[in-house]
């Protein structure tokens, strides 16, 4: 909205207008320390902006110092736009992922659409080409109108953003679970392409360099936009739509080739995206990172509306705009670059070496304000931890065991649920072949893309069970690595760096905060035994409303190298007469799997322990044996135990089936104990594989019948393979349509 008298600084102070904003009392205070005055609106808001969770991590800033960030393949870690690790051949992958949650909650389309716009500009900015998008979604279980119509719009985002800009969308995952009714969490991934002597920093260097805007204009969408993603959901929000940003992709696309064009010229100093608090954040942080100032003229601010005051251009998140330094006097070698690709150029400001963010508007000073004190001296807290009264119940109650005679019927009723349910209907929607260079397409354990002119991929997943880290943080934690690095194994890579998005409720609630802190260290202990240092990430707070909060949902994006094509592993059998093996013994776990969640309606108990010095041993050995040639098909066992894994290793490719005998009793086909694997070999390279991984029990045979056959000590179960495709493929269409 257009603020036409803006409140005195005095009023700001005497009204409590800066609570308003977003930041408290205290808070309120140290800005006027800081200052040695009270701050005028402008600068409020800038505080208020860069102060918030989103931008500070006020609340989790402490905690993240617990991850491994340093590895050998470690070429830029936390800090940038995007995290970035070596693949050899003088190349790097550099991805990041962001979450745009409250944003997809209240404008589900515009907020799916503009989390993918984000995440490409940050990778963008590093200067690599993007060359895939992954996302991470959880919605409540498909069982209400509202639900659906979030996944609907969500997805629908996603593909429409994605599709237009040219970049594949290859793959993701999604779970569904009530804790997310009303508050889905749409976490958006990307990877880029890079000589790593390429590689660009959003800096704003060199007393007297020219700041330039590019990209499109700037209008009043998501103003406050980071303040409103760090605070709970409310029956308030839906007025909050102004704070969703309105995205373009065909105007993305024209801003990442000139941006490609942009990054080669050698009279570049820096670049970043106007990514949340917009050019306030843009600014700050440039200048902050590299021990200047910037001095901006916002009349020259290209503004899509008319009257628009400081406030409102600094604190807009209108979408595909980004922040460039370049040599005095080298200007119009960008202007040239951004006019064939008909975007704004315009030089808004200077780099000075006093480091403070000066802004004047129609010749006034409207805002003069340190740049450390934006971008790195924000309030740090260390909330109150305590742990749950459920967890303390959890780990004391008695064991949990599946209910009735086990029957056909279990297995096909776990396919019909949406966490394990084919997810065909949402990747459908996606271009995941556009650039051609995706050989492993959606649906898989983890995608696998060719990088052209070389005998070498890259293996990309997202993952994250929330149960197991609602149940037991820590625990939870650690599955949340292991499993990811299982994706890149049994698809033929080698782990290398972990992004992720940390998704939880309020801090400010001491069992909330514990989740938070007790999950980092699971999931740190995890990367550094599995040698996957963490080099970029989000965190995203105060997902709850009055119902109550979400699952803590850290979710892992991963990068692995594929180090030759001939590597590159199917998750799903691949022909007649193949020998099934199983890596990994089973246990009797069933607290915190489908299985309990489809019987009991909830989850309860602890969740399956790991052991990451065998979760280690055993991706090293399943690793050897596919770079020996000998595997065949490689699937790890998660959700749905060993049934669901046998079945989705039939399901996928036409004509096969699969005849197992397994020592054990039937119902330990539905446990999810960690650390195991399905793969399969040709009958000829039976032996060097089990020389090679010799903990591979010989389990059965891969046939042509199209029947899936599991021989237990107790029962002997049978399925037809079209069966069971038909339920799969056909639940979540079916809740999509239903009325109910």
């Amino acid at each position: 909205m257009l603020l036409q008298h803006e409140p005195a600084p005095e009023t700001i102070e005497t009204k409590e207008v800066y609570k308003e904003m977003g930041l408290t009392d205290d808070e309120f205070l140290t800005v006027k320390e800081i200052l040695g005055r009270r701050p005028n609106y402008t600068e409020t808001g800038l505080f208020s902006v860069m102060w918030s969770e989103h931008c500070s991590y006020k609340h989790s800033k402490n905690v993240l110092k617990k991850f491994p960030t340093q590895g050998e393949q470690v070429v830029q870690g936390p800090g940038e736009g995007a995290g970035a690790v070596d693949i050899g051949d003088g190349q790097a992958a550099v991805f990041k992922m962001e979450s745009h949650n409250h944003p997809s909650a209240v404008e589900p389309y515009e907020g799916a659409a503009t989390g993918v716009g984000g995440i490409l500009r940050d990778v963008f900015s590093m200067g690599a080409r993007p060359v895939a998008l992954l996302n991470s979604l959880r919605f409540g279980p498909l069982k209400t109108a509202r639900d659906r119509y979030l996944f609907e719009e969500v997805v629908a985002g996603i593909a429409g953003y994605g599709n237009c800009v040219g970049v594949p969308t290859v793959g993701g995952e999604i779970q569904f679970d009530p804790c997310y009714e009303e508050k889905p969490l749409m976490n958006a991934m990307c990877v880029g392409l890079i000589d790593t002597k390429d590689l660009q920093k959003g800096l704003a260097a060199g007393t007297g360099n020219t700041v330039m805007y590019i990209g499109a204009g700037t209008g009043r969408d998501g103003i406050h936009g980071a303040t409103f993603a760090s605070e709970e959901l409310s029956e308030e929000s839906e007025s909050k739509r102004p704070s969703v940003q309105v995205g373009d992709p065909f105007a993305e696309k024209r801003v990442l080739e000139a941006c490609m064009e942009i990054v080669q010229e050698d009279a570049l100093i820096g670049i970043q995206d106007m990514g949340a608090a917009g050019l306030t954040s843009s600014s700050a942080e440039m200048a902050s990172k590299a021990g200047y100032g910037i001095e901006m003229n916002l009349d020259h601010v290209p503004q899509r509306e008319k009257d628009m005051t400081a406030y409102e251009m600094m604190l807009s998140e209108s979408q595909e705009r980004m922040l460039i330094v370049v040599k005095q006097g080298e200007e119009k070698t960008f202007k040239d670059i951004c006019a064939y690709w008909n975007l704004h150029a315009e030089i808004i400001g200077t780099v000075i070496e006093e480091p403070r963010l000066r802004l004047t508007h129609h010749g006034d000073v409207v805002a003069d304000v340190p740049v450390d004190s934006l971008a790195e001296d924000g309030p740090v807290y260390s909330p109150e931890k305590q742990v749950p009264a459920y967890y303390e119940t959890f780990q004391s109650q008695p064991t949990w065991n599946p209910e009735g005679e086990v029957t056909e019927d279990w297995l096909t009723s776990l396919l019909q649920q949406p966490t394990l349910a084919s997810k065909e209907w949402v990747y459908d929607q996606y271009d995941y072949m556009v650039q051609t260079n995706t050989v492993v397409a959606p649906g898989a354990d983890a995608v696998v893309l060719r990088l052209k002119g070389y005998d070498k991929g890259i293996a990309l997943t997202t993952d994250g069970n929330s149960r197991y880290i609602y149940m037991d943080p820590e625990t939870g934690g650690k599955i949340a690595v292991a499993e990811a690095a299982r994706n890149i194994v049994v698809s033929g890579g080698v782990p290398l760096g972990i992004t992720d998005c940390l998704n939880y409720g309020s801090p400010e609630k001491p069992e909330i905060f514990w989740q938070l802190d007790t999950s980092i260290t699971g999931m740190s202990e995890a990367a550094a035994v599995l040698n996957t240092p963490v080099v970029g990430g989000n965190v995203s707070l105060y997902n709850e409303t009055a119902a109550g909060a979400v699952y803590p949902t850290p979710v892992i994006g991963m990068v692995g190298k594929v180090e030759k094509l001939a590597h590159i592993t199917p998750s799903a059998f691949t022909a007649a007469g193949d020998r099934i093996y199983v890596l990994g013994e089973t246990q009797a776990e069933f607290e915190g799997s489908e299985l309990q969640q489809m019987q009991m309606g909830a989850v309860s108990g602890r969740p399956p322990a790991l052991d990451l010095e065998k979760e280690a041993n055993r991706q090293h050995q399943l690793t050897a044996a596919i770079q020996a040639g000998m595997v065949a098909s490689a699937h790890d066992v998660s959700e749905g135990g060993l049934a669901a894994a046998l079945a989705e290793s039939v399901m996928t490719t036409e004509g096969l089936g699969a005849d197992v005998s397994l020592d054990m009793h039937a119902e330990l086909l539905f446990s999810e104990t960690q650390s195991r694997f399905i793969v399969s070999v040709k009958a000829e390279d039976a032996e060097t594989f089990e020389s090679i991984v010799p903990e591979a029990v010989n389990a059965g045979i891969v046939t042509a019948d199209e029947q899936l056959y599991i021989n237990t000590t107790d029962k002997a179960l049978s399925w037809r393979v079209q069966q069971l495709r038909e339920v799969w493929k056909g639940a979540i269409p079916c809740m999509v349509k239903s009325k109910g």
